[in-house]
C-alpha cells in the first residue's frame, strides 16, 4: 500500500536518513523506534507528506507522492492520510465534534455523511458524551481520542502516528494502544507509529528500528 524507496534526507550538513526503503502493507500496524536524533520522526513527516526527501521515491496505492505539489499533494494528504501526535492538537475554541468534522469541512465533504460518521467514531471511542465539549473540559486520554477519530473523518487509508501516548499516563496510554488494535480489527486501519514505549512497540506486527538514519537489520 505504502512504498518508499531510498529515502534520504540532509538538514544543512547533518545528514538525518541516509537512504530508507520499507514496505506497508493494507491493515499493518508497524511500530518504529530508535534513539533520539536516530531520524523517526523525520522519516515519519516524509512518509506522511509533511516534510520532502532530499532523494528517493515515495507512493502509495498507485499513486507517485512525489509527483504532487500544492493543492494536489494538501488534497491527497486531506484524505488519505490522518495524523496523530504526542500532543492531541483540537483547536480550544471548538467542541469536541467541531474538532472531529474539521478535515472533512475542508475537503467539503456532505455535511450529514460527515456528521453521521463524526457520531459513529466518537461513540467507538468512547467519547460521545463529550461531543459538545472544548478539549479545557475533557481529560488527556479523552483529548487523544478525539485527535484519533478526527485523524479517521476522511476515512484514510493510513494513519501516521507520533509518541501519540507520550503525554499520557500508563493507564490512558494502555488505552490508547489497545484503541489502534480495535481500530485495526473493526475498520481495517492501518498504522505506523513512532513510539518510545517498549511494550506497545513489541505488540506491533512489525518493529523496524532506526539507527544512524538507517533500517537497523
Amino acid at each position: 500500500m505504502l512504498k518508499a524507496e531510498n529515502i534520504k534526507k540532509k538538514y544543512g550538513s547533518l545528514e538525518v536518513l541516509k537512504g530508507i526503503s520499507l514496505e506497508v502493507k493494507k491493515g499493518e500496524i508497524i511500530s518504529i523506534v530508535g534513539a533520539s536524533g536516530a531520524g523517526k520522526s523525520t522519516l515519519l513527516h516524509i512518509l506522511g507528506t509533511l516534510d520532502k526527501p532530499d532523494e528517493g521515491e515515495l507512493s502509495m496505492n498507485g499513486t507517485l507522492i512525489n509527483s504532487l505539489n500544492g493543492n494536489a499533494l494538501s488534497k491527497f494528504r486531506n484524505e488519505e492520510i490522518g495524523f496523530v501526535f504526542q500532543f492531541h492538537n483540537l483547536l480550544p475554541e471548538f467542541s469536541a465534534f467541531e474538532n472531529i468534522c474539521m478535515p472533512g469541512m475542508i475537503a467539503q465533504k456532505n455535511v450529514a455523511e460527515l456528521e453521521k460518521r463524526a457520531n459513529e467514531l466518537m461513540q467507538l471511542l468512547r467519547i460521545d458524551h463529550r461531543k459538545n465539549h472544548k478539549p479545557s473540559e475533557m481529560s488527556g486520554g479523552e483529548q487523544q481520542r478525539a485527535s484519533v477519530a478526527r485523524a479517521l473523518i476522511n476515512n484514510p487509508a493510513i494513519i501516521f502516528a507520533d509518541e501519540p501516548s507520550g503525554n499520557l499516563d500508563s493507564a490512558n496510554a494502555d488505552e490508547l494502544h489497545d484503541l489502534f488494535f480495535k481500530l485495526r480489527e473493526e475498520l481495517e486501519q492501518t498504522f505506523v507509529i513512532v513510539t518510545h514505549n517498549k511494550g506497545f512497540a513489541q505488540m506491533a506486527d512489525r518493529l523496524i528500528e532506526i539507527k544512524d538514519g538507517m533500517i537497523k537489520v
